[in-house]
């Protein structure tokens, strides 16, 4: 199975995996952690450009998990986050993982914030190097196992 298929079959199945939680993720734990790694994955290479911001759109958007909280309050948070990163990546990063690390208190919270990690890193088809290695540190923060998300 070629690595692309493989991506999106994860991909689809940690969607499932969330939806089946919904009603189980609706804290402010793990509305901040998912806008903190949807912008952590959006500017890992070190930029942020038009298509990660659309993408993120689209997730803020369309996840069922997601629509438990205002859109535009999202989009709020996921814009602040980013400003973060772009301001001093290197600073920013450090805040953003300490957000991420709030919703290690709910493991099914803390799964679920690496699971919207890395539909966003795969939703352009690429799940590259750069995008595993900050969802790989978001489990270090979480104090779960990356292996367990194939990372």
């Amino acid at each position: 199975m070629a690595l692309w298929d493989r991506i999106k079959e994860s991909a689809s199945s940690m969607q499932t995996q969330l939806e089946a939680k919904k009603n189980d993720l609706k804290s402010g734990a793990f509305r901040d952690a998912s806008m903190a790694m949807c912008a952590l994955v959006a500017a890992a290479d070190g930029s942020i450009d038009a298509s990660e911001r659309q993408r993120v759109a689209a997730l803020i958007a369309n996840n069922d998990v997601l629509k438990n909280f205002p859109a535009d309050d999202l989009q709020r948070r996921f814009n602040d986050y980013l400003n973060k990163l772009t301001a001093d990546f290197d600073f920013g990063k450090v805040s953003i993982l300490q957000e991420i690390a709030k919703a290690k208190k709910k493991p099914a919270e803390a799964r679920a914030v690496i699971q919207i990690g890395i539909i966003i890193g795969g939703a352009d088809g690429d799940f590259d190097k750069t995008e595993q290695a900050v969802v790989r540190e978001a489990c270090f923060a979480l104090d779960l196992p990356p292996h367990e998300f194939d990372l």
